[in-house]
């Protein structure tokens, strides 16, 4: 995945959870609240206990493409893309075979429930699209191209989840590493627009840890080679260092 279509999902986990909403105790933007979880689903203690049911949110990075701008285009000229995965429920607590405890989605052809849903996925694509909150979330993307919404069932046997997984084809940048030593762009730009005590801060600031500058590599300024009966014989390295005459290289046999 490019670091592009991580910063992506980020942006739209705190546009959806905005960090100052939950400090400030005010509403969140959507029915899950505070229940919108980074590349997981929820576990069974994190659900409304009482409650028929919690509206969750579980964002996923589905994939991440970085195709050249045009054919007349270099290799480094590249578009960024990335389909970002919102995964809607009702979830509710369930027991497998052996007895132990786990999430599922709700069960069942439940109109009432089906509007509480569909409820929870507009809210979702108003966040992202327009919503005050989103905002973040559009400084990375340049165009959401499309928006699928997958329901979860299997008619054959007459089963339907309230679950429905909703599909951004978003267009963004690609990483740009010409900045030296640090997060690339775009995810630098949006890793300063986070709040500090935010989910996304925290993460962005892991992934940051992992691009610590390196000692520069030696640069190569003179490369000399002689062609000889026995084979080709040469060195590099600066200009002042090279000289003949070179060392043999013996010819394989």
């Amino acid at each position: 995945m490019t670091i592009a279509a991580e910063i992506t999902r980020l942006a739209a986990i705190e546009s959806l959870c905005p960090t100052v909403a939950m400090l400030a105790g005010t509403a969140l933007p959507t029915l899950a609240r505070h229940r919108v979880f980074d590349s997981r689903r929820p576990s069974t203690d994190e659900l409304d206990a009482g409650e028929e049911y919690t509206p969750v949110l579980s964002l996923f990075t589905r994939k991440s493409e970085s195709p050249r701008r045009g054919q007349g285009q270099g290799s480094v000229a590249r578009n960024g893309r990335t389909m970002l995965e919102v995964v809607a429920e009702l979830c509710v607590s369930a027991q497998d075979e052996d007895g132990s405890p786990y999430t599922d989605a709700m069960v069942g052809s439940d109109p009432k429930a089906r509007i509480v849903l569909s409820a929870l996925c507009a809210q979702v694509r108003f966040v992202l699209t327009q919503g005050p909150t989103g905002t973040l979330f559009r400084q990375i993307v340049m165009a959401i191209e499309s928006i699928d919404e997958e329901g979860f069932a299997v008619p054959e046997l007459g089963l339907r989840w309230q679950r429905t997984t909703m599909l951004f084809d978003c267009q963004i940048p690609d990483d740009d590493f010409s900045g030296g030593a640090g997060l690339p762009q775009p995810a630098a730009r949006i890793a300063a627009l986070l709040p500090d005590n935010s989910y996304a801060k925290a993460t962005l600031a892991n992934m940051a840890a992992q691009f610590v500058a390196a000692a520069p590599l030696p640069i190569i300024d003179t490369i000399a080679f002689e062609v000889k009966q026995t084979g080709v014989s040469g060195e590099m390295g600066p200009a002042a260092a090279i000289a003949q005459p070179f060392p043999e290289i013996e010819e394989e046999t």
